[in-house]
């Protein structure tokens, strides 16, 4: 695993020792930052079930200005802090070891707010549409948020959950990535562009 492109293009990242974690791999990333980006100009972004951190380090490295990553795995908050300090983004992020909802609660209380959130929760988990509803819900979102919810592609999201509408949707044979944007004034969205897939 490697920083695809920007800042820190091409610098490697530590994996998390043993099965329990499912990193990203660099063709889904750099398919997600396609879609999504693919470079920024500052805000905010969350990566809930961080695991490596290889997604928020990415838009860092594209130019995301700060970056919140948790994870509830202590390996995997060694593994983070560790591919923060390689790729020099130590500063510009904070690292918290938390479940996913109770580190929502406690950024609520903070007034935090997101421009671009990762949920790439265990397969085992199908709650990524119930921590949008609690994102919506706590006043965590800058208007035009964007959600990359990442999930098993056998299982099937909502297009509309809450405020939030799916764009794009991409399949990469078991992992499917869904894109949503969260626009409270404008509950009428546009229709999501064709699901694409690879095997």
């Amino acid at each position: 695993m490697r920083v695809v492109a920007g800042e820190a293009k091409g610098r490697p990242l530590k994996a998390v020792p043993g099965s329990g974690t499912r990193p990203t791999t660099d063709k889904v990333k750099e398919a997600i930052f396609s879609m999504i980006g693919p470079f920024f100009e500052g805000g905010t972004t969350l990566d809930l079930f961080a695991g490596t951190g290889g997604l928020a380090i990415e838009a860092l490295s594209r130019g995301m200005e700060h970056a919140i990553l948790v994870d509830a795995d202590a390996k995997s908050i060694e593994v983070v802090r560790a591919n923060l300090k390689a790729t020099g983004f130590e500063r510009r992020a904070e690292v918290y070891r938390n479940d996913a909802q109770r580190a929502l609660k406690a950024l609520s209380k903070r007034d935090t707010k997101l421009d671009l959130i990762f949920l790439d929760p265990p397969y085992r988990m199908k709650n990524g549409d119930e921590l949008m509803r609690q994102m919506e819900e706590t006043g965590l979102l800058e208007s035009g948020a964007v959600v990359v919810l990442e999930y098993e592609s056998s299982y099937e999201y909502p297009e509309t959950v809450g405020s939030f509408s799916l764009r794009r949707k991409a399949v990469y044979g078991e992992t499917a990535v869904s894109i949503y944007h969260w626009e409270p004034e404008n509950r009428e969205a546009s229709r999501p562009e064709e699901e694409e897939s690879e095997s």
